[in-house]
């Protein structure tokens, strides 16, 4: 059961907008044909804004339609109506289409558009790109939904990509992405064994699980949300295997709190490793490099630098390959880094993501790590 949300858009000259009685009567034309589609539709309420008008119509079991016209020659017109499971939709994608085709014959307009049926109130199925274009998901299950002290986590089902994680309604990996682990930590083109490895973050376990493929001498994982963990052990094994079961063996251990305390414990201690992963928050989309999330990546590259030995790497992920101006700054901080570093990048499509996505790999520029 959902609610159902049909928007069709129309463009026609503005001059048949331009006022009170033009706009009443395109509505009247609109009405006529929206009668046919929504059984009992009355007007209940005619209101005139501020360049233009708004009109709510009532209908059969509860559907309202929203009938916007602007005076610059735009329409948008919205129906919403509560669908019970198994029972035919009011108004289908095919039958908007047809709607739309009728609507057009009597307004006479420029341009129009019907939308696939947007299914809203049951459980998210619609999670943003990188540039935050709206993506609707095959989503049909919700097999985890917790809210931890950190964040909001769930685990649903994709019928495409199988089990996939969601934090804060933001996807983050599925069953179906082993390529975002693997562009991550460059498989094939790096070598981890017999190396010391720090993963910041990395709930899902899916790096150190594909890590400890490669033989390294030892990883710390340090992970500051156990229910992230809990969820992701149960519900998406076959991307980290049992590594958050296990939590520690002769190579690996997870260490539960706040990455930067132990990062911190490494640098008093004067403890050197090879390779840093940061797999906490993706560059933040702004217009300019500041802010809370900014300062935090920022502290995480500079106590990451601190831990690495002259010849070690800091690898992480970026954001979506359509997010330039973002990945430009992140760019000119590292650009700005004290002592230097030099960078390299690539991209991969991310399945789940539905589109590219940018990963960095930081080293020293030169081997003493000095300026």
């Amino acid at each position: 059961m959902s609610v159902q949300t049909i928007l069709l858009d129309f463009s026609m000259d503005p001059a048949r907008l331009g006022d009170e009685s033009g706009q009443k009567a395109v509505f009247s034309q609109l009405e006529t044909v929206l009668k046919d589609y929504v059984p009992n539709l009355i007007l209940a309420a005619d209101i005139k804004i501020d360049g233009g008008s708004l009109k709510l119509l009532t209908g059969k079991k509860g559907t309202t339609v929203s009938v916007r016209l602007f005076d610059r020659g735009l329409v948008t017109v919205n129906i919403e109506y509560y669908k019970e499971d198994n029972v035919e939709p009011l108004i289908s994608f095919k039958s908007a289409k047809v709607l739309e085709s009728q609507l057009k014959k009597y307004i006479t307009v420029l341009k129009s558009q019907a939308f696939p049926t947007i299914k809203r109130c049951l459980f998210g199925r619609y999670f943003p790109t990188s540039d935050e274009r709206l993506l609707e998901y095959d989503i049909d299950g919700v097999l985890f939904d917790e809210q931890s002290s950190f964040q909001k986590i769930q685990i649903v089902h994709s019928k495409s990509f199988g089990n996939m994680l969601v934090l804060d309604d933001l996807q983050n990996i599925s069953e179906a992405d082993l390529i975002y682990t693997e562009t991550l930590m460059q498989r094939g083109k790096e070598s981890y064994e017999g190396k010391e490895i720090v993963i910041l973050g990395g709930g899902d376990g899916a790096l150190l699980y594909e890590l400890l493929k490669e033989n390294p001498k030892y990883v710390w994982m340090l992970e500051i949300d156990e229910l992230v963990m809990k969820a992701c052990n149960k519900h998406l094994k076959s991307i980290c295997g049992d590594v958050l079961e296990r939590r520690k063996g002769s190579n690996f251990e997870i260490i539960v709190e706040d990455c930067m305390l132990t990062v911190k414990k490494f640098t008093s201690e004067n403890k050197k490793v090879d390779y840093v992963f940061g797999d906490l928050t993706d560059i933040p989309i702004s217009e300019s490099a500041c802010g809370e999330l900014w300062e935090f990546m920022m502290n995480i590259l500079r106590a990451s630098f601190d831990i690495l030995r002259p010849t070690g790497k800091f690898m992480t992920h970026g954001n979506g390959a359509t997010s330039p101006e973002s990945l430009k700054l992140y760019e000119q901080v590292l650009v700005k880094m004290k002592p230097a570093v030099t960078f390299s990048k690539c991209k991969a499509f991310v399945p789940s993501f539905l589109e590219d996505w940018i990963f960095y790999q930081i080293a020293f520029k030169n081997q003493n790590g000095d300026d």
